[in-house]
């Protein structure tokens, strides 16, 4: 318990202090006052036996008293003095021969300069301290006035030091007293601390388990006094931080997740340029960056040499830098704010990175000015070739009826291009807004490919290019889409072939189900020119035509159609191609759950 309790140690320890204290100085004022009243009481006894004695020498003759004469002028064990007679010359005339007489030479000899006197007085007497011993000595003298030892003097002499043993005794016995006292009071101060700390303790304990986390805890209130007030007074406050700790970690998660989700990706710089915390965007910001060269810590987090240049520029200089940095398939934005000490703005202790991705943002930066410069360009070409015969016309520069006939079918023409044009650029425009609706159910895509083949065979007979259509895996199931926008879609892929195929070549459309992905694939295969690899990843854009140069016609929207349709049904388009061997675009249709069609 005392091992475990610091208070209950300098409790303990404060008691025993006091004690011991308490004891001391009782000791000592014992022994200083003791000392005084022993001395003060030897004094007086001493002076009433001298005066004692005095007077039966005066009355009485002793010099032939030889017992009376031992007693008074011997060392007495009764009385514990040595008395003596001398004549005004100060020679010791009783005892005589050294009978009697003790080791108190000096003594005598300080009596005998100090304390006779010629001039009759009565009693003196002094202390005498033997520098040898370092003992004290009382020396009384008396004058005697009658009887037989008129006109001497009578000496006594005693050891004070003797007389202050029991003093010495009555100490120990008072520290022993006071030892036993305090071993005895030693187990009911224990258990009294122990009865005060136990709260204490109590609430101590609970505050480490709190500050471990177990917010939950609380204190013991049913203890009585100050320990119970404690324990009300920690819980009360444990309520309050535990709610505080609670909103904090609350406000703290709500912003640790708006800073993860945040898509631009940020990063807190140290003041030596070290990262201290960056959020869950930077892990993914750099993805298609190619990894090399990575050969320190730091640019496995941000690949680029030139922004570490500009952190460390923004920290030391303490001022904004930006950098965009570009790669094949990767724009991104850097900007670097410079972190100042709050209590002085001109230090600048670190800098906070933001690092945001603008590739698409670039991508639909280019999309939209090659938009622009392709509505441009495609209603340029109609346009310039209606003025190039209206002007004719309306200058009455054309004479025959056949030429103005031929001028107003050439100008038909070229205005259902542009209304072509137009239909189709609205069209693939609510498409990607998605504002174009139709309907999806089950539906026979057998009859639908049957149909087709019988009304293309002519058209592309007399393109002299071969067609057919294929059922590799027999009769196809019932599928899930629109009918209608089906065949819009290999009507786009069946024209954009016919184009693109020389005559003597051939086209067909396969269609196979496949029973583990449970789709039907329809593929339309060309014998045409094919599509260079750098043109294939542009092919489904808006306005691209590969192999602008052989200046073939069309407006470049129907691949951009027939891919927003596919994406609208939830399937997909892709395409292979050998430049100079042919091409082969191949789209998807679930089947459908239902067996029975709705078309």
């Amino acid at each position: 318990m005392l091992k475990n309790s610091s208070l209950m140690r300098r409790t303990v320890f404060l008691v025993l202090a006091a004690l011991v204290a308490s004891t001391i100085f009782s000791a000592v004022a014992f022994s200083v006052a003791g000392r005084v009243s022993e001395y003060s009481n030897h004094v007086n006894s001493s002076f009433a036996q001298a005066s004692s004695i005095r007077h039966m020498l005066e009355e009485t003759n002793y010099e032939n008293d030889y017992f009376l004469s031992r007693y008074l002028f011997g060392r007495s064990d009764i009385t514990g003095r040595d008395v003596y007679i001398m004549n005004s010359t100060g020679t010791i005339t009783i005892p005589t021969g050294g009978l009697y007489s003790h080791d108190y030479e000096e003594q005598v000899l300080y009596a005998r300069e100090n304390l006779l006197t010629s001039d009759g007085s009565g009693e003196s007497f002094c202390t005498y301290v033997d520098e040898a011993t370092n003992k004290k000595y009382l020396i009384i003298a008396y004058r005697i006035n009658e009887g037989y030892y008129a006109d001497k003097y009578m000496v006594m002499i005693s050891d004070v030091d003797e007389n202050v043993e029991i003093l010495e005794h009555y100490i120990n016995v008072l520290l022993l007293s006071t030892l036993a006292a305090a071993l005895t009071m030693l187990i009911p101060v224990v258990l009294v601390v122990n009865k005060i700390t136990e709260p204490i303790q109590n609430v101590n304990k609970v505050a480490k388990l709190y500050g471990q986390g177990q917010y939950e805890i609380r204190a013991d209130e049913s203890y009585s006094g100050e320990g119970g007030e404690l324990a009300v007074s920690f819980n009360l406050m444990a309520d309050k931080l535990s709610k505080s700790i609670s909103e904090l970690t609350a406000e703290r998660n709500r912003l640790e997740d708006i800073f993860n989700v945040i898509s631009e990706g940020i990063v807190v710089f140290g003041e030596n340029g070290e990262i201290g915390v960056m959020n869950d965007t930077m892990n993914t910001i750099f993805s298609k960056v190619p990894k090399k060269n990575l050969f320190t810590e730091r640019l496995h987090v941000i690949p680029f040499d030139e922004v570490w240049e500009d952190i460390e520029t923004c920290i030391s200089e303490n001022r904004q830098m930006e950098r965009t940095v570009e790669g094949p398939d990767y724009v991104i934005k850097v900007t670097l704010i410079p972190k100042t000490d709050v209590d002085n703005p001109e230090k600048c202790v670190g800098a906070i990175g933001f690092f945001r991705d603008v590739t698409e943002d670039s991508k639909l930066e280019r999309t939209r000015r090659d938009y622009v410069a392709n509505i441009s360009h495609e209603l340029r070409t109609p346009l310039q070739t209606l003025r190039g015969l209206i002007e004719p016309l309306a200058d009455g520069m054309v004479k025959s009826e056949d030429d103005k006939l031929r001028y107003y079918n050439i100008i038909l023409n070229e205005t259902l291009r542009l209304s072509r044009l137009i239909d189709d650029m609205l069209e693939l425009s609510k498409l990607q807004s998605r504002t174009l609706a139709f309907k999806m159910y089950p539906f026979d895509l057998n009859s639908l490919l049957t149909d087709l083949e019988t009304k293309f065979i002519p058209v592309m007979s007399e393109a002299n290019l071969k067609f057919k259509v294929m059922f590799n895996t027999g009769t196809l199931p019932t599928v899930m889409g629109n009918p209608d926008r089906v065949e819009q879609i290999l009507v786009i892929l069946l024209d954009n072939a016919k184009k693109y195929t020389p005559e003597g070549g051939s086209i067909t459309i396969s269609a196979e189900y496949n029973d583990i992905v449970d789709k039907v694939f329809i593929s339309v295969i060309d014998t045409g020119q094919g599509i260079h690899e750098y043109d294939i990843n542009h092919i489904f854009d808006r306005f691209f035509k590969a192999d602008r140069a052989r200046g073939k016609k069309g407006t470049g929207l129907g691949l951009a159609i027939a891919k927003e349709l596919l994406t609208y049904m939830g399937e997909d388009i892709t395409v292979e191609s050998e430049y100079g061997q042919g091409t082969t675009f191949t789209f998807t249709l679930k089947r459908a759950e239902a067996s029975n069609n709705w078309y």
